[in-house]
């Protein structure tokens, strides 16, 4: 009768009202509320110029521990560049086959290129389709993901302004003092999306983390910007 024993906990639970799991029947009640931070299918991103950001630089391939992308940079066209450096990504890969979402590629892209949706109701009839291309990846014109048909993306007005959300997390290694400034350059459709919370939910409560903090450590010059110019 022991191994009886292990029914005990789902048998003392029927009947009950369940507080947290919800039925997944989207026409009834909707989708359960996304963090912000959830990592999803992948987007390649771009300038509010409509420029891409991808420079195929590879380091997204490189730090990927699934060896899910594939990436092939080219020689911007001088006449019509894609990007705004030298090269560009001319074959951008990823295959959802072997992915775990485990988001080193998105920290380890030097413009923000590559970053995660929130959408996770994709499903394949085929293998290849499970394989992304540039094609698909890079978002419209408008700024947003390319809906796939095999994609449910009923919620994406709910969704969508939280793309990249990883990206604004609070600062590099925890620091408060660069909670709530902007260390990411705009998105197409977008702008530039505002920073998360992070410790502090009000922008005064923010100010008030920065002013606490030694003026030796706060990563700011007199405009603002981080001491060097650049961000981090």
């Amino acid at each position: 009768m022991g191994y009886l024993g292990g029914f005990l906990v789902s048998l003392r639970q029927m009947g009950k009202r369940q507080r947290v799991t919800k039925q997944y029947v989207k026409d009834e009640g909707g989708k359960a509320t996304k963090p912000v931070r959830l990592h999803g299918r992948h987007v390649l991103n771009r300038y509010e110029d409509g420029m891409e950001k991808c420079i195929g630089c590879e380091l997204c391939a490189g730090v990927c521990p699934a060896r899910c992308i594939y990436v092939r940079g080219a020689d911007n066209p001088p006449e019509d560049p894609v990007s705004p450096g030298e090269r560009y990504g001319f074959v951008y890969e990823i295959n959802y086959l072997r992915c775990i979402h485990c988001d080193l590629c998105v920290e380890a892209c030097p413009t923000e290129a590559i970053t995660e949706t929130k959408l996770f109701e994709f499903s394949f009839t085929n293998r290849s389709d499970a394989i992304y291309t540039k094609d698909e990846l890079l978002v419209g014109d408008d700024g947003r993901p390319q809906m796939l048909p095999w994609e449910d993306w009923s919620d994406l007005e709910d969704v969508v302004a939280h793309t990249s959300a990883w990206v604004r997390a609070t600062a590099p290694s925890g620091s408060a003092a660069y909670e709530g400034r902007v260390g990411w350059s705009g998105e197409l459709g977008f702008g530039v999306r505002p920073p998360e919370d992070g410790q502090t939910a009000d922008p005064e409560g923010a100010e008030a983390v920065r002013e606490s903090i030694p003026a030796a450590d706060r990563h700011e010059g007199d405009d603002g910007e981080h001491a060097d110019g650049g961000w981090h």
